[in-house]
């Protein structure tokens, strides 16, 4: 007998390759870098990198700390590595072990970074356009000197609204980097957008756009159906089949009661594996059956291990089925929107947890 406890991650690599090539072709003059910080996204950063530098000719990458980035170098040879959270102290011995080129945000850094130059390396500048989040504020960049301004070899911002196509805040944020850049860094290499801000068109693309989330089969353009596609399924077996009599409660504090007799399984997947809890009465489990896909939603609490869903309407469910937690017809998008957060959360969750079996394919 053969009976399986443990929840499944796919990751597709063939369709991750290609959404990154669909992105780049939206953005021909422009490097299309690839975002895989958070161990990109939770899915394996050493191998997604290696796919996309040996297959798909990437020579540029985004990381957030400099431990990130010194494991893409080991895979990533001779490519550029842009580290975003800056460089200190704690960092500094990955940046001069991996050659990593530090994206300086603020004067303090700005100082260290004099202090702990690393030969061949000229950092890159973020500057503040109206996200309000890390970067030289203006005032900060009149007080900065010829020469210190010199030492950049990129500059970079962020934007707030991109997903909206329409929101004032791109159009606000596109003339403050263009009057900041032109007032001081007018001879620099640019980069303004992620994968939203990609979709905008060649206005915000500039040198380098910096795909992450829709690479991951996100779609960061909600206003337009999704071009990209599914990189990621959650699956997760039954553990138990059980009948509920009229009555019965289900769940951690007892929040749902059936109205009437139904069947229920237990799905051996929870919230320690990364799926939010505020799915709770709410979620979906869907089930492959005879070519028919049944639904069966999600009843009381999730807990850390378990879901518990009614299938009641799935026939022929046996012990070791597995349910579909993320899949084509229920996207980490839908997730989000039921769970009241977003995709990119939902997958950072899901893809850093270490008890699922991973299995990637091309």
């Amino acid at each position: 007998m053969s009976i399986l406890t443990r929840p499944i991650l796919e990751i597709n690599l063939g369709n991750l390759k290609k959404n990154y090539l669909l992105l780049k072709g939206l953005a021909p003059k422009s490097e299309a870098a690839a975002v895989v910080k958070d161990d990109a996204y939770g899915l394996g950063a050493e191998t997604v990198a290696k796919v996309l530098y040996d297959e798909a000719d990437c020579r540029c990458f985004f990381v957030a700390h400099g431990i990130e980035g010194e494991k893409v170098r080991a895979v990533a040879p001779n490519a550029k590595i842009y580290v975003l959270q800056g460089i200190g102290e704690d960092s500094l011995q990955s940046f001069q072990k991996a050659k990593l080129i530090p994206v300086i945000a603020g004067p303090e850094q700005l100082k260290f970074w004099k202090e702990h130059k690393i030969d061949g390396i000229k950092p890159a500048i973020q500057i503040e356009t109206g996200l309000n989040r890390l970067g030289f504020r203006e005032k900060d960049l009149f007080e900065m000197s010829p020469d210190d301004r010199d030492l950049f070899s990129l500059v970079l911002s962020h934007l707030a609204c991109a997903d909206e196509k329409d929101h004032f805040m791109n159009e606000h944020q596109l003339q403050n980097f263009l009057r900041l850049k032109e007032r001081f860094f007018s001879r620099l290499p640019a980069s303004l957008s992620a994968s939203d801000g990609t979709f905008l068109g060649a206005d915000y693309q500039f040198d380098i756009v910096r795909l992450g989330a829709a690479m991951y089969g996100i779609n960061t353009a909600p206003y337009r159906e999704n071009q990209m596609l599914p990189v990621v399924k959650v699956l997760a077996p039954v553990l138990e089949i059980a009948e509920l009599q009229k009555g019965d409660f289900v769940g951690y504090s007892a929040t749902y009661r059936a109205a009437d007799n139904r069947k229920i399984a237990i799905v051996s997947i929870g919230y320690g594996d990364g799926v939010p809890r505020s799915l709770s009465n709410i979620g979906k489990v869907f089930f492959l059956n005879g070519g028919k896909t049944c639904e069966a939603r999600i009843i009381g609490r999730l807990s850390m291990d378990n879901i518990i869903c009614d299938v009641t309407e799935v026939p022929n469910l046996k012990v070791g089925d597995l349910g579909h937690i993320v899949n084509e017809f229920y996207t980490l998008d839908d997730i989000g929107r039921d769970a009241g957060t977003i995709a990119y959360e939902v997958l950072s969750r899901l893809g850093k947890n270490p008890r699922f079996k991973r299995i990637y394919s091309k």
